[in-house]
C-alpha cells in the first residue's frame, strides 16, 4: 500500500501547486481496511474477556498494543490478513475441541492428526521441507508451477506453525495453571519461532519484489532450523511442556525474545540472499535470479530491519538483567556474543551507508555474519556456560 499519491517521474516544469496533492495515508484506507482493524479490536476484547483471568497487567498491555501494530501490518501487507484469520480460526477450533482436557489431544481426530500443538508443528516441518524442494524445482527447471507451489506451501506451513505455538500456549495452562506461559522459553519453542519469522519476512519480500526465485535459498536455512528442531524433539523429548524456570518468570521475556528473533530471522534472510548474490555475480544461475541490484537491496533492507530489532532486544535484555541481577551488563558469554553480533552488523551498515561499499564484499560479510549469529544463538548454549545457560543442549 503506497502511503501517498504517486507523483510524475522524471523532470517536470510544473510548479509544486500543480502537482497531484499528497493524501494522508489514513485517507487511502478503504472499507475492508477498517473492517480488518475492527476485527482486531473485537478479537482483543474477546481475548480479554475469555482469557483475561490468565493474564497479568503486562500481558493485557502487550495484547492491546498489538492491535495497532497488527492493523498497520495488515494495511501495508494485504496477504498478512488471511494468514492471521486462518491462524485465529484454527487456534480457536483447537481450544474449543480440548474442552479443558489435555487428554483429548489423543482422543479427538482433528487434534490428534491436525491441530494439537505438536501435530501442527510437525505439519509445519513437513511442509517446509516440501516447499524447499518446490522452490528448487522452480529455480532449476524454470517452473512457475514449482515457484507458486513453494509459496503456497510456505504460507500453509507458517499458518500451521503459528497455530501450533498458540495452541501450545493454551495447552501449557491445561498442564497446570502455574505452568502456563508464552511458548518462547526453550530451544524447541524458539526454533519454531525463528522458522516462522524468517519465513514471514521472506514472504513479504517475495511479494514486494515480485520474485519467487529467492525462495530456494531462504528456505534452506529454514529447513536447517526445522531439521535441528526435529532432531531436538526426537532425541531429547523437547516438545514436552515444562514449567518455567525462575530466571524466565518475567514479563521481560515476553518482549525481549520475540524482538530478538525478528533480528535473527532478518539476519538469516540477508545471509541467504547474500549467497544468491555471490552465485549470480559469478554467472551461476544469474539468468534465473533477480538482478544484482535487487539482491543488494533485499540484503540491505533485511540487515537494517534485523539491526533495528536486535538493538531494541539488546536494550530490553539489559533492562531485564538489571531487574534480575542488579546490573545491566556482566560480560556473560551470551551478552558478549550479542555485542559481537551487534557490532558486526553496525559495521556492515556503516560501511554501506557512509563508505559506499557494495558488491561481493558485503554479500560475503552477510554470509559470515550468519555464522557469528548462529554461534551467539546456539553455540554459546552448547559450548559455553554462564547466566544464560538455561537454554543449554
Amino acid at each position: 500500500m503506497d502511503i501517498a499519491q504517486p507523483r510524475p517521474s522524471g523532470p517536470t516544469n510544473l510548479p509544486p501547486e500543480a502537482l497531484p496533492p499528497q493524501r494522508h495515508w489514513l485517507r487511502q484506507l478503504g472499507t475492508l481496511d477498517w473492517l480488518y482493524a475492527l476485527a482486531l479490536v473485537l478479537g482483543a476484547i474477546f481475548a480479554l474477556r475469555e482469557y483475561g483471568d490468565f493474564m497479568d497487567v503486562y500481558d493485557k498491555g502487550i495484547l492491546i498494543l498489538h492491535v495497532p501494530i497488527l492493523a498497520a501490518i495488515g494495511w501495508h501487507w494485504k496477504a498478512f490478513r488471511p494468514y492471521l484469520a486462518a491462524v485465529t480460526v484454527l487456534s480457536l477450533t483447537a481450544i474449543t475441541l480440548y474442552h479443558g482436557d489435555l487428554a483429548r489431544a489423543e482422543q479427538t481426530f482433528f487434534l490428534k492428526y491436525l491441530i494439537s500443538s505438536q501435530t501442527a508443528i510437525m505439519w509445519m516441518s513437513a511442509l517446509i521441507f516440501i516447499a524447499t524442494g518446490a522452490y528448487w524445482l522452480g529455480l532449476l527447471a524454470r517452473s512457475d508451477f514449482g515457484d507458486r507451489t513453494g509459496t503456497a506451501l510456505t504460507w500453509i506451513a507458517v499458518v500451521m506453525g503459528t497455530t501450533g505455538l498458540f495452541v501450545r500456549w493454551y495447552e501449557s495452562y491445561l498442564v497446570g495453571p502455574d505452568v502456563g506461559h508464552i511458548p518462547i522459553s526453550n530451544l524447541y519453542e524458539v526454533f519454531v519461532l525463528f522458522s516462522l519469522i524468517t519465513a514471514l519476512l521472506y514472504l513479504y519480500y517475495e511479494l514486494r519484489y515480485a520474485t519467487r526465485k529467492l525462495g530456494a535459498f531462504v528456505m534452506l536455512v529454514i529447513s536447517a532450523a526445522v531439521a535441528f528442531l526435529l532432531w531436538y524433539t526426537f532425541t531429547r523429548g523437547a516438545h514436552e511442556i515444562q514449567p518455567l524456570i525462575p530466571a524466565l518468570q518475567s514479563y521481560w521475556m515476553k518482549v525481549h525474545v520475540p524482538t530478538n528473533f525478528v533480528g535473527y530471522g532478518a539476519f538469516a534472510l540477508a545471509a541467504m540472499v547474500g549467497s544468491a548474490y555471490l552465485l549470480a555475480e559469478r554467472g551461476i544461475l544469474a539468468s534465473r535470479l533477480p538482478a544484482l541490484r535487487v539482491l543488494e537491496d533485499v540484503m540491505y533492507k533485511s540487515i537494517a530491519i534485523g539491526f533495528a530489532f536486535f538493538t531494541i532486544a539488546t536494550i530490553l535484555g539489559a533492562l531485564w538483567a538489571a531487574e534480575a541481577w542488579g546490573t545491566y551488563w556482566q560480560w556473560d558469554p551470551k551478552e558478549t556474543w550479542a555485542l559481537i553480533v551487534w557490532l558486526n552488523y553496525a559495521t556492515w551498515l556503516h560501511m554501506r551507508l557512509t563508505k559506499g561499499l557494495r558488491g561481493a564484499v558485503l554479500a560475503w560479510w552477510a554470509v559470515v555474519g550468519l555464522l557469528v549469529t548462529t554461534f551467539a544463538f546456539v553455540g554459546v548454549n552448547m559450548f559455553l556456560s554462564g547466566l544464560h545457560s538455561y537454554g543449554a543442549l
